[in-house]
């Protein structure tokens, strides 16, 4: 189908982290054009059952998934796509995909280069901040990308799959923010997973679901 609109596509994934996207970009653009505006966009919905069991790196088969649901996506009259999950982009870029993707890696090195920022800390998943994805894809402009104590991860990872579920508590919120904190004493914390971003640390952080809403609203007033 021919991308004759200036229209942004969501894959819709876990119900939570896509429902957030979605609040956040109605609130960014309601913010803008005040009155009752809501955000424009068309969303396809996949059953997350499908992919999430072979996040992160189960390749064989997510890539399959993946380009089914792109061919599905390319029915649609989007012209870029919105993936509301971090981890996913990894696998996205083993595809060739029919439309431009906001992707939350090209969109962090754009700003660290803009900002002269010269290193990160990687809040995640614990395969987020152990793998060698995000430092060697950062690694191209001279970024270094660390990650927090084994200790830290820890605790980080198992406060990400109860966001997940929505079994937070205010205690575990309180301690993660003063991760935020310590970590942001010598390094831009980047929040690289959708369910930490649903927290909004009070702290100056890299949250690369808000670069991809930036970007969205961007390209629609474009």
């Amino acid at each position: 189908m021919l991308k004759t609109q200036n229209i942004l596509g969501i894959l819709g994934l876990g119900n939570r982290s896509t429902l957030f996207y979605i609040d956040t970009l109605n609130t960014a653009y309601n913010n803008e054009e005040k009155a009752y505006s809501t955000f424009p966009f068309l969303l396809y919905n996949t059953d997350f059952n499908e992919i999430n069991p072979y996040l992160p790196d189960n390749f064989k088969k997510l890539l399959p998934t993946l380009s089914e649901c792109f061919n599905q996506l390319e029915r649609l009259p989007i012209s870029h796509l919105l993936v509301p999950n971090i981890t996913l982009h990894e696998a996205i870029d083993k595809l060739k995909t029919p439309f431009p993707i906001l992707h939350p890696l090209a969109l962090s090195l754009n700003y660290l280069k803009e900002n002269k920022k010269e290193q990160v800390v990687i809040f995640g998943s614990k395969y987020t901040m152990t793998s060698r994805y995000i430092s060697n894809y950062l690694a191209k402009e001279d970024i270094e990308a660390t990650s927090p104590s084994k200790k830290d991860m820890e605790f980080i990872d198992n406060l990400r799959t109860k966001i997940y579920s929505n079994s937070e508590t205010p205690s575990e919120i309180e301690a993660y923010n003063m991760l935020v904190k310590k970590y942001s004493r010598n390094a831009l914390v980047m929040i690289a997973c959708t369910e930490l971003s649903i927290l909004k640390s009070s702290i100056d952080v890299l949250d690369l679901t808000c670069l991809q809403v930036e970007k969205a609203l961007k390209l629609h007033k474009n």
